[in-house]
């Protein structure tokens, strides 16, 4: 488990992006991966917004994902699994760099073919709470056809990544503009933000 904590922590401080290949587990990947689908066929996921609370809107221009939020009250199991492993990354996250990261948040993410979000920064204006975004993706056999890549953009060098199972993605909230480029297959993840109030 460590490993990939490590290996998101020194790519992050390598290139402002921290990644993990192997974050989460094929098995833990798969069973994620068939709750969001089940809450879609259950038509649980909602169209995402921009903003936050008062702010909050909706603009198919700007961005064309669905959206569900996990809950540890919902008692699922793979979900407490998955915030176990977040929860042991803070505690590392902390006690090695000192970030001082005290609660998260994250939801499902669904973006359906011709989907897309243009760039834009994961901090609110109103709120600073967020400090690292990070992004898990759910996508067995992706292929570079199917679009649907993270594009950050950096003032030397611009990273397209693509989502692939099992993958992490970690980097500060209110530093790296970024987009999601249009998917031409449907293409899941769990997208969140660590967060110190």
């Amino acid at each position: 488990m460590e490993d990939s904590f490590e290996d998101l922590i020194a790519s992050y401080i390598e290139n402002k992006v921290g990644i993990a290949e192997h974050f989460l587990t094929p098995e833990l990947a798969n069973h994620l991966k068939q709750n969001l689908l089940d809450l879609n066929q259950k038509n649980l996921l909602l169209s995402a917004g921009i903003g936050n609370s008062d702010k909050l809107s909706y603009d198919g221009a700007i961005r064309s994902d669905s959206i569900y939020w996990l809950d540890k009250n919902h008692n699922n199991v793979f979900e407490n699994e998955f915030f176990a492993k977040i929860d042991a990354f803070i505690l590392y996250l902390n006690e090695s760099c000192y970030t001082g990261i005290t609660g998260y948040e994250f939801h499902y993410a669904l973006y359906e073919k011709g989907d897309f979000y243009l760039k834009h920064l994961d901090q609110f204006k109103n709120n600073p709470s967020r400090k690292y975004s990070m992004i898990s993706y759910l996508n067995s056999n992706w292929q570079e056809a199917d679009g649907g890549e993270l594009l950050i953009h950096q003032v030397n060098n611009n990273q397209k990544i693509s989502p692939t199972q099992g993958k992490t993605v970690f980097f500060k909230s209110d530093e790296l503009v970024h987009e999601v480029l249009v998917t031409q297959n449907t293409r899941m993840s769990i997208t969140g933000w660590l967060k110190s109030d």
